[in-house]
């Protein structure tokens, strides 16, 4: 199967009921890991790299990588920009072949997200290709930016917002937090206020710790789409780690990559079921 447009995996996870986890990539190893992972579980989601990941590599690399990891599909996987955080990175991951796009000015007062967000959405429109955008910051580390605030989404924004930029789908600031080294406590009320409030479908970023009966709760109001960054990678570093205090003369990379792939595959596998089966 090839890759698959974002429109068509969303109408696909509300005919069956799912939840679409992305996951986050970097590199060939953790790309083909996802894939294989969703694969194993015959449940879809999404491959997805960040702006600042793609400075190890690039939309057309990636892209390509993705298509032939999803060759052998027969559920349906996307591949999406997480975190866009340029015009310039929109462009280049839609015209290398990404299927989603995720613009995020968060980080820009209200009037100059609407504009820079409605401008991507656009552009991404023309060719067929839904738009993410966020409204709201998490509090922890996304990447290399840390965020020490915390800006829960205000329900009473998010109408106009969506109707301004046009977008497909909402990311939002529930109490859900960036990386591992804070618990998230998300607030199912506020979603439940803002869900009244879209039209679109809602995201969750900062998956790695929310329990499973969270999300399941979290589905009734609104959500399609939840990332996992944290949770993918340590299984990767661990199995590098742990090979390394076991021998500091290791140097066998083919092996230890393969062993990598297989222990994030299984937790990609792992997750995408446990948000999905109960």
């Amino acid at each position: 199967m090839k890759l698959v447009n974002g429109y068509d995996i969303m109408d696909y996870a509300r005919k069956y009921g799912y939840v679409l986890p992305a996951f986050n990539t970097t590199n060939l190893e953790m790309t083909y890991a996802i894939a294989e992972g969703l694969m194993c579980a015959d449940l879809p989601g999404y491959i997805q790299i960040s702006s600042n990941n793609l400075r190890l590599s690039c939309p057309e690399v990636i892209a390509m990588i993705a298509k032939d990891a999803v060759k052998k599909s027969e559920t349906p996987i996307g591949l999406h920009l997480d975190h866009g955080k340029s015009f310039e990175d929109v462009k280049a991951c839609v015209d290398a072949g990404f299927t989603s796009i995720m613009i995020d000015m968060s980080h820009l007062t209200f009037e100059e997200n609407v504009r820079e967000s409605k401008k991507a959405v656009e552009y991404c429109h023309f060719y067929g290709i839904p738009v993410e955008v966020e409204l709201g910051a998490l509090r922890g580390k996304e990447e290399d930016v840390v965020n020490e605030s915390e800006c829960k989404t205000d329900p009473g924004m998010v109408g106009q917002y969506i109707e301004d930029t046009g977008c497909d789908l909402l990311a939002v600031s529930v109490g859900n937090v960036h990386g591992l080294c804070l618990n998230p406590q998300i607030d199912i009320p506020l979603l439940a206020r803002i869900h009244k409030e879209s039209k679109v479908p809602l995201v969750l970023h900062g998956g790695s710790g929310i329990p499973g009966e969270v999300i399941w709760e979290a589905k009734k109001h609104g959500l399609i789409k939840i990332n996992y960054g944290s949770d993918l990678r340590r299984e990767f570093i661990r199995t590098f780690g742990e090979a390394f205090v076991a021998d500091h003369n290791e140097h066998d990379v083919i092996h230890l990559s393969i062993d990598a792939v297989k222990n994030v595959a299984n937790k990609a596998k792992e997750l995408v079921r446990m948000i999905n089966e109960h």
